[in-house]
């Protein structure tokens, strides 16, 4: 495969599931030898670029990107644009600004780029004049982190099926593997040896079940069973998840740590892993990563989960929202330590083969070099 010259475009303002993903394709199509340029909103270097460039991403630009409809600002956006396109290859965009900015950009170029559009969320596209053009004619093709949402791209009609293609996964499988030394993290937390460490990793917020987990783990303490739990994350609910806590009397058997420098040694920690959501719609990126280090997964049926995991074999799938069924799994797995290990190492397979950073760069770079292809025939 030849290399490439890629231009991810990325307007987001904070860090976010969408600023992940395209700094992770940037990063990964790097390592497989194609050159590529992350360009981002102007004004977020301590809140995406520097983010970004922890990541990896070597090669950022800025464009204006300004909230909402600023014909001024825009067109000079679409102007800027328009004098890069020759040194690229390949436009990708993230969002709704981005794309209508490279879009506008090509219409008005004599050397436009093929233009691909990921969507990371489910969100209702209205079939109206404006977007018919924006999909069905200035756009190549559209990826999507989840079937669900590629589904409902097919439904919209706005471009047939055969442009639309799912792509879940991208975690960084050499940042986060099997070998990774937990201990200090238990160490640190006083988690006694021998004693298994249960953890899920979130922002605290009101979506993400840290009540349900809370509440799986007082149902686990009334059978006398009693994992640690460790809650890695900081976010605006922690006062009323330690209130929670507090009522249920499960000060020395839930830990709430903030904020973590090193996320994937943290995470090594863990014995179990929960990804508990009351709901989902975008990639769930922390699911990638436990599934990457090995770690055996209890999941909620939410999002991507029950698209990519099989019950039993790759993780244990529960219901959203059910603190009893959550702490029969838990259960079952503390019970269990060949059922661990197993599921871990299915999770580690699973990603190696199909959710990999890798993976979802090679098959980046096989459709960018297929519609290239295509459009010189």
């Amino acid at each position: 495969m030849s290399r490439l010259r890629i231009l991810h475009l990325m307007s987001c303002r904070g860090w976010s599931s969408d600023a992940y993903w395209a700094a992770r394709a940037a990063v990964e199509l790097e390592r497989a030898g194609h050159e590529v340029t992350l360009c981002c909103r102007a004004g977020t270097e301590a809140r995406v670029i520097e983010r970004a460039r922890e990541m990896g991403v070597g090669r950022i630009v800025t464009l204006g990107f300004r909230s909402g409809f600023k014909p001024r600002d825009d067109l000079a956006d679409v102007r800027r644009l328009r004098e890069w396109l020759p040194h690229f290859d390949v436009l990708h965009v993230h969002r709704g600004k981005d794309h209508w900015v490279a879009a506008l950009a090509n219409r008005l170029s004599k050397t436009p780029r093929p233009l691909f559009r990921t969507r990371h969320i489910v969100h209702a596209v209205r079939s109206h004049a404006a977007n018919r053009w924006l999909y069905g004619t200035a756009t190549n093709f559209v990826v999507t982190v989840t079937e669900a949402i590629r589904r409902q791209y097919v439904a919209s009609g706005l471009l047939p099926p055969e442009r639309v293609v799912t792509l879940p996964g991208g975690v960084d499988a050499e940042e986060f593997h099997p070998g990774l030394d937990g201990g200090p993290m238990r160490a640190d937390r006083g988690v006694q040896s021998g004693r298994l460490l249960v953890g899920l990793v979130s922002g605290l917020r009101l979506m993400k079940g840290h009540e349900v987990a809370i509440q799986a783990a007082s149902l686990l303490a009334q059978d006398g069973i009693r994992p640690h739990f460790l809650f890695i994350g900081d976010g605006r609910r922690e006062e009323r998840v330690r209130e929670l806590i507090r009522s249920l009397s499960l000060e020395d058997q839930v830990t709430l740590v903030g904020f973590v420098p090193d996320l994937p040694r943290a995470m090594a920690a863990l014995d179990i892993a929960l990804y508990v959501p009351l709901e989902s719609d975008g990639m769930s990126r922390v699911v990638f990563e436990c599934l990457a280090l090995g770690r055996p997964l209890i999941a909620s049926r939410v999002g991507v989960v029950p698209e990519i995991l099989l019950d039993g074999r790759d993780a244990l799938l529960v219901p959203a929202g059910d603190p009893e069924l959550l702490a029969g799994a838990i259960k079952r797995l503390v019970a269990d330590p060949g059922l661990r290990t197993s599921l871990g190492l299915a999770a580690r397979r699973l990603v190696l083969v199909h959710y990999s950073g890798a993976r979802v760069a090679a098959r980046l770079a096989n459709l960018y070099t297929a519609v290239l292809r295509g459009l010189s025939e």
